[in-house]
């Protein structure tokens, strides 16, 4: 018989792994607090971000409903948490998902205002 805890890793082990480049470097740590939750907490390659949160994070959020659905149909409390990244030096970030700007997201300069044909001056 399996533990539950081994179920969970199991379960979030087959919703990441499509999303990674690099599986070799997925890590998954499940732990039960005494008041009966289940944390499940993954670490992967930071150059397999992108896919695992997708777009606004859809797909991490994706997950997370899975497994805490799972967890509600065995009637426990589990929660998926991305630790942090395999190949991260700085273990001071607690395991939060950085934000960070991409290219286009900068400020926009402002767009001229049209002029109308009867404004244009002539240099006649």
């Amino acid at each position: 018989m399996t533990s539950p805890q081994s179920d969970y890793a199991e379960l979030v082990r087959f919703l990441v792994t499509p999303f990674l480049e690099e599986p070799d470097k997925l890590s998954i740590h499940c732990e039960t607090y005494a008041n009966g939750k289940i944390w499940v907490r993954l670490a992967f390659a930071d150059s397999d971000k992108g896919h695992v949160f997708g777009r606004n994070g859809r797909t991490i959020q994706a997950m997370r409903s899975v497994v805490e659905t799972a967890g509600k149909l065995a009637d426990q409390s589990v929660h998926l948490e991305v630790f942090g990244s395999q190949t991260s030096q700085d273990s001071r970030g607690g395991g939060r998902r950085s934000s960070s700007r991409r290219s286009g997201d900068g400020p926009k300069k402002p767009v001229p205002k049209p002029v109308k044909r009867s404004e244009q001056v002539s240099e006649d």
